[in-house]
C-alpha cells in the first residue's frame, strides 16, 4: 500500500496544474476510493482535497516569489477568479499573494512521503477470519462522509428503527458476530470532494434470503477478514483502533483491502459508564 500512497503523491505532484485525473488515482490505489482516502487521512492527518490544495497552494507561493503575476498563477493552479484565489490564499498563507511579490514573505508546503517507522514494540490484537457468503439486514441511508466525531446522520438513523424491524433483525440473525452492526459501503466516487456520501446500515449477519420490505439486504461475497478487538473509553478507543488499522497494521501487513462492506460493532459496559467492548471488521486478501 506504501508503494501505491507514493505513486499517487507522485501523480498529484505532476499534475498540480491540471485537471487531476480520477480514474488514474483510482488505478494507483488498488483499492475503493472510500479506503484509499481513509488510508490516506489516517497515515497523513489531511484529508486528500486539502493535501492537494496545500500543495497548490505552497507551489503558487514559490511561482510568485520568482515573479509571477497573481492574475496568472490564479489561473494556472485552477482558480476562476482573483478574489478566489486571494481568499484561498489569504486563509492558507495568512498574507496576500500581493504581499509575497512586495515583501518576499513565504509559506511552503512539502510534497509528502509515506515510509513505515516501527515505533516501540507496540502490538496491535487481531485475528484473520475465513466467512462464507451471507447478508447484512438492516435499516440504511445515504449519510455524509466523516472519518472523525460523531455523524449526526447515523444517530438519526438509529433513532428512527422500529420495534417491528428490530424483531425482524433478531429472528433472521444466525452467523456470528451475534450483535447489531455498523457497515459502510457505496461511498461516493470522488477522491478530490470530502463532502459526498456512503451508505450505512445499521442491523445484523445471516444467511437468510426471505426478508421483509421494511429491511435493507446487502449481499457479502465470502471472503477474508481481519478482526480488531478493542476495550475502553468509547467512542475513542473505537476511532483510535480505526486509525491504527490504517495508519500502522495496514502497511505493514501482509494484506490489503478488497472492495466489501466493512462494519464494526460496540458493546457498552454495564457497570463501567462511557466504557465498552468494540470490534471492527475490516475485509482483506492476501497480497499478490
Amino acid at each position: 500500500m506504501l508503494n501505491e500512497l507514493n505513486h499517487v503523491i507522485d501523480y498529484i505532484e505532476d499534475h498540480l496544474t491540471d485537471e487531476l485525473s480520477l480514474e488514474t488515482i483510482a488505478e494507483y490505489a488498488g483499492v475503493s476510493d472510500y479506503h484509499f482516502r481513509k488510508i490516506f487521512f489516517y497515515l497523513s492527518g489531511l484529508t486528500l482535497s486539502e493535501y492537494i490544495k496545500n500543495r497548490k497552494l505552497s507551489e503558487a507561493n514559490k511561482d510568485l516569489l520568482y515573479g509571477e503575476k497573481v492574475t496568472d498563477v490564479a489561473f494556472k493552479y485552477g482558480y476562476q477568479s482573483i478574489d478566489g484565489f486571494t481568499r484561498a490564499f489569504k486563509k492558507w498563507s495568512g498574507f496576500l499573494p500581493s504581499d509575497v511579490i512586495k515583501t518576499g514573505i513565504s509559506k511552503s508546503f512539502p510534497k509528502l512521503s509515506f515510509i513505515i517507522t516501527v515505533k516501540g514494540g507496540i502490538t496491535m490484537e487481531f485475528r484473520i477470519e475465513d466467512k462464507p457468503a451471507f447478508h447484512l439486514v438492516g435499516v440504511s441511508k445515504r449519510v455524509p462522509m466523516q472519518f472523525e466525531g460523531v455523524n449526526n446522520e447515523i444517530v438519526k438513523l438509529a433513532e428512527s428503527i422500529t420495534n417491528e424491524q428490530r424483531e425482524e433483525m433478531h429472528s433472521l440473525q444466525n452467523i456470528e458476530p451475534y450483535e447489531i452492526v455498523n457497515a459502510s459501503y457505496d461511498a461516493d466516487a470522488n477522491f478530490l470532494k470530502e463532502e459526498g456520501d456512503l451508505t450505512h446500515l445499521i442491523g445484523i449477519l445471516t444467511t437468510e434470503n426471505q426478508v421483509s420490505d421494511q429491511l435493507e439486504k446487502v449481499p457479502v461475497e465470502a471472503c477474508t477478514w481481519a478482526i480488531f478487538p478493542n476495550e475502553g473509553s468509547f467512542p475513542s478507543e473505537l476511532q483510535t483502533t480505526m486509525a491504527k488499522i490504517y495508519a500502522e497494521w495496514l502497511p505493514a501487513s501482509n494484506y490489503e483491502i478488497i472492495n466489501a462492506p466493512t462494519f464494526s460493532f460496540t458493546k457498552m459496559n454495564e457497570h463501567k459508564k462511557g466504557y465498552a467492548y468494540s470490534e471492527v471488521w475490516i475485509p482483506v486478501r492476501r497480497k499478490r
